[in-house]
């Protein structure tokens, strides 16, 4: 059975192999992911190693074995079906509910997650926008096309939010923005960056280059 850090780190080397910028994890990586220092992720890569969950090598950097692929995504599916839960059933905000699935995540019951799976209803996609793995491990499309990669002109809607921080989710909560919303670029400042948008039609509101590479869209 494996502890909650060593879990925590199967989640961040997943997440990080399913970055397309990313061609090797390096140690430097996942301890930026994780908030760690390089010694203390150096020691759980060998343990992770002896557990046979992950690959190590100093020129390929690591990698998932298929048992630790299988692991992390279960978890993962764990995370993102407590995340709808406390949205829809306990009426959490969704600026909330990622550090209280953090913790939920490591609950360790055979058929907890397929329950709670069943009892939602089976949703594709938690409430930030990102696909929720079935039993199986298959889950739906992810998102990857960001409204900096839009044109001006035309109308997107939003599908996902690449940074989920409270401080992020609360300011599209301000702009009344979240997952279905339509959004129109009308202009960008050569200056900055910037963008001039339209919200469901509403009035133009400006922001910034960061806002929009972390809303994806459909």
């Amino acid at each position: 059975m494996n502890t909650f850090s060593e879990e925590n780190y199967l989640k961040a080397i997943f997440r990080l192999s399913q970055m397309p910028a990313v061609s090797k994890i390096s140690t430097s990586a996942i301890a930026e992911s994780l908030g760690n220092n390089p010694a203390s992720v150096v020691d759980m890569i060998r343990k992770l190693t002896d557990k046979q969950l992950i690959e190590y090598d100093k020129k390929k950097g690591v990698k998932l074995t298929a048992q630790g692929e299988k692991d992390a995504i279960q978890i993962i599916r764990k995370h993102r079906l407590w995340e709808v839960f406390l949205l829809e059933k306990l009426e959490y905000r969704w600026d909330e509910i990622h550090d209280i699935a953090e913790e939920l995540e490591h609950i360790k019951h055979t058929d907890l997650a397929d329950r709670l799976d069943k009892f939602l209803g089976f949703p594709e996609y938690d409430p930030h926008g990102d696909p929720i793995p079935k039993a199986n491990g298959k889950m739906a499309k992810s998102f990857s096309a960001s409204l900096a990669d839009g044109k001006t002109g035309s109308t997107y809607r939003v599908a996902a939010v690449r940074d989920t921080s409270s401080a992020f989710l609360q300011y599209l909560h301000k702009l009344k923005i979240s997952i279905g919303t339509q959004i129109r670029l009308i202009e960008q400042i050569a200056f900055d960056q910037s963008l001039v948008i339209s919200i469901d039609n509403g009035e133009p509101t400006t922001v910034s280059s960061k806002f929009v590479e972390n809303i994806l869209i459909s």
